[in-house]
């Protein structure tokens, strides 16, 4: 198999050849894909942002003029912002997997896939990775946890892919049911999309003996998974994974810096993507490099129950809102799960109680998540999203 350095060259020469927006951009930035010789040589190209992407995708919809015309789609996917992003073919396009298999999932498991399959990849991605290990693939997505708790009985699943905090909410709920813990089969989770402390992993061990954390965004896929509990994630074949200076750029070998990734996809070349999340490099064993998982967050951005929420999104949602003098949304995390407040200063003469359902209606439909409307006297002067979550990264 070809180093890196070669990967990386050949894809770099083969998209500017194929996508002339891409071509473009190495033009913009003063080089020429016969400079790239490797991944050293991309330093020259500045990292492209999610806000880069989403106004290329305004100027020229959908996909910004990154994907080659001639790309065999299979699926289109929105994100929020929103940012649309194509699947392509071939079997388990976004590596996931790597991070299935190394639970333990075989072709001889029947896994319950506990993401959503609305609009967003993430049911699909771990649909396809499943099917591509052989295994028998249940869409549950979020939701439905009585039948999902029935499901699990009756057709003896073996592992789960989603939130952690949904495979606890999953497990308390076929106790509850009354469910025979006879017929509880699941013994491999792969988690992800959320922060697993230590104490929410102990739990989730003790029903589940094999819980293993992973680490993707929608755009790139699978860019690190575990191997052993809390020893750092691994890189996963089939993609360059850097973490890079937030003012330069530049890759780092040590501290604190952006996860930048470069698909080795030349049909969509997305080169040196900022995901916006920030990590840093652990030693691993022999030599290799694992990610710490993500740090925190590059700008404004949060991550609420697997999805982002950014304060123009916010913004947008609430513009024309009648009866709102002002409004603040805060990110909390009770119990190991996130929850959303938004709350309100009703306007002179409004109905808060009208006010606060049509703002709960409102979120739901635009930003895709559940609200609790908190009718107040007063808003603190902040910013309009505040994340006050504090956890145990372990």
């Amino acid at each position: 198999m070809p180093d890196m350095d070669e990967l990386v060259a050949g894809v770099i020469r083969s998209a500017a050849d194929r996508v002339p927006a891409f071509a473009d951009r190495l033009r913009a930035a003063g080089i020429s894909a016969t400079s790239i010789q490797g991944v050293r040589d991309l330093d020259a190209l500045p990292v492209l942002s999610k806000d880069d992407v989403l106004e290329l995708q305004r100027e020229r919809p959908p996909f910004g003029g990154l994907l080659d015309p001639g790309a065999d789609v299979r699926r289109v996917f929105q994100s929020p912002g929103p940012i649309y992003e194509p699947q392509l073919t071939g079997a388990d396009p976004w590596r996931w997997g790597s991070a299935l298999a190394a639970c333990g999932i075989t072709r001889s498991d029947v896994l319950l896939n506990c993401f959503s399959y609305h609009l967003s990849p993430a049911g699909a991605m771990f649909e396809e990775a499943g099917l591509a290990l052989g295994c028998t693939v249940l869409p549950g997505g979020v939701g439905n946890l009585d039948l999902q708790a029935q499901a699990i009985a009756d057709l003896d699943v073996t592992a789960y892919a989603g939130l952690p905090s949904y495979l606890k909410s999953l497990v308390e709920r076929y106790n509850s049911a009354g469910l025979d813990p006879a017929r509880w089969q699941l013994t491999k989770a792969l988690v992800t999309a959320e922060p697993l402390p230590g104490d929410l992993r102990g739990w989730l061990e003790q029903r589940v003996p094999v819980v293993r954390m992973a680490y993707g965004t929608a755009e790139t896929g699978l860019l690190g998974y575990e191997v052993e509990p809390g020893a750092g994630l691994v890189v996963p074949d089939g993609v360059l994974v850097q973490v890079c200076d937030l003012d330069t750029g530049e890759p780092l070998d040590e501290g604190e810096g952006q996860i930048v990734v470069t698909l080795l996809r030349p049909e969509y070349p997305l080169v040196r993507f900022g995901t916006g999340d920030l990590s840093a490099w652990l030693p691993g064993p022999a030599g290799e490099r694992r990610l710490a998982g993500v740090l925190g967050r590059v700008g404004a951005a949060v991550k609420v129950r697997g999805m982002f929420l950014h304060p123009r999104q916010v913004e947008a949602t609430m513009r024309s809102m009648d009866g709102v003098a002002a409004y603040r949304f805060v990110v909390d995390r009770v119990d190991h799960r996130d929850t959303l407040r938004c709350e309100v200063l009703p306007s002179p003469g409004a109905h808060p109680e009208q006010v606060g359902a049509e703002v709960r209606d409102r979120v739901k439909a635009e930003l895709r998540l559940t609200t609790e409307v908190e009718l107040v006297e007063h808003v603190e002067d902040t910013s309009v999203l505040v994340d006050v979550r504090l956890w145990d990264s372990g």
